[in-house]
């Protein structure tokens, strides 16, 4: 089976780049072609490369039309479907609020699915009935690169923070300031403090105790390391097997950020810290959240997909009319952008940028309050 990615970008190892990594890889070891579009290549994509996977930037590069579209992101997925137009697709939401992961109804995608309950809710309330009843597919770990740490000890020693969107300017100070106060050692790995690392299965066996959320809190309890739900959008528990089916059907993310970012409310989760139950969470998680069980699941649902497909009665002008409203509704937010873009420019010339830049702001600004931009 010849399928098909999209992402918004594939450059470097966060988030979905990362699903979108594991999944080919997993399609590729059981015998079928994946291929990667994206907007924007980096390293990411030289890995996949590396290992015979193609992915590209430019839909005519591909050879021969996929059989199934695996989709994120409105705008690849659109171009994908566009361009091959006698290919069906599914669409998966990773995120509830950012703009990329909006989704969309086109009579093509024959599915809709929801990494957790906050994303189901949007794709429901944006495609309505049309989207059916968009069941869950949680993210998964690939479980022959995150492999157990030895046991825990009794009390945590080393914690790590692990996430892109730490900095002293945003939450590591509390964090820093919760372990010194519970006596444990802080390290953080993520792109806001230039710590990102290709490789976190060979960082996390290294730590007690981890802070992170969604995918990051994933790897981190398959590693059997103890976690805490932390991120900028706020503070979250500590993971616990009782509490296990419910964080994961929040996709252990921003939903259940419901805490503000203070030392105290952290130290009161660090104080949580069971080694037994750490490894009791990291068994069923490793039980449940496998990739190669994940993979299995969605080439199941390609297989049906396909068989349900029917090349003969597609709604062309169905389609039409879905690409017309997409049309309608992104071209204005990608000038807003481009503006946006433009506007932040004006700051680099010389002596005047600043005050050229505050006037033509707020101006913009002004026009936004009253609809007009």
């Amino acid at each position: 089976m010849k399928i098909l990615i999209t992402n918004t970008i594939f450059e470097t190892y966060t988030g979905t780049e990362v699903v979108v990594r594991d999944l080919a890889h997993a399609f590729a070891r059981a015998g079928h072609t994946p291929i990667v579009f994206a907007g924007k290549l980096g390293a990411i994509a030289e890995e996949l490369r590396a290992h015979g996977i193609q992915v590209t930037d430019n839909l005519a590069q591909i050879d021969g039309a996929p059989d199934i579209i695996h989709g994120h992101h409105h705008q690849q997925l659109m171009e994908a479907l566009l361009y091959f137009p006698e290919t069906p697709a599914i669409y998966l939401s990773h995120d509830g609020s950012s703009m990329v992961d909006e989704p969309i109804y086109f009579p093509r995608i024959l599915r809709y699915f929801a990494v957790d309950d906050r994303c189901r809710n949007r794709i429901l309330q944006t495609v309505g009935s049309a989207a059916g009843e968009v069941p869950l597919m949680p993210n998964a770990v690939d479980l022959d690169r995150f492999l157990l740490r030895p046991p825990l000890p009794a009390k945590p020693r080393r914690a790590l923070l692990f996430s892109n969107y730490a900095r002293n300017d945003t939450y590591l100070p509390e964090v820093r300031k919760a372990c010194d106060r519970a006596g444990i050692s802080l390290d953080v790995m993520g792109a806001g403090t230039g710590t990102a690392s290709s490789a976190p299965e060979k960082e996390l066996p290294g730590y007690d105790l981890v802070f992170a959320k969604a995918r990051c809190a994933l790897e981190a309890m398959a590693t059997g390391c103890a976690v805490i739900l932390c991120d900028f959008a706020g503070s979250g528990p500590y993971v616990t097997s009782a509490a296990f089916e419910e964080m994961r059907r929040k996709n252990f993310g921003r939903a259940l950020l419901t805490q503000p970012l203070k030392a105290d409310v952290l130290l009161r989760e660090i104080q949580r810290y069971d080694a037994a139950d750490a490894a009791a969470v990291s068994q069923r998680l490793r039980l449940k959240a496998g990739l190669e069980e994940a993979a299995g699941q969605w080439l199941a649902i390609y297989s049906t997909v396909l068989q349900d497909f029917d090349g003969q009665a597609i709604d062309r002008d169905g389609e039409g009319r879905a690409a017309s409203a997409y049309i309608k509704k992104w071209h204005t937010f990608q000038r807003r952008e481009w503006e946006k873009d433009q506007v932040a420019r004006l700051k680099q010339i010389p002596l005047i940028g600043n005050l050229v830049y505050r006037v033509i702001h707020r101006w913009l600004w002004r026009l936004s309050s009253e609809g007009k931009f």
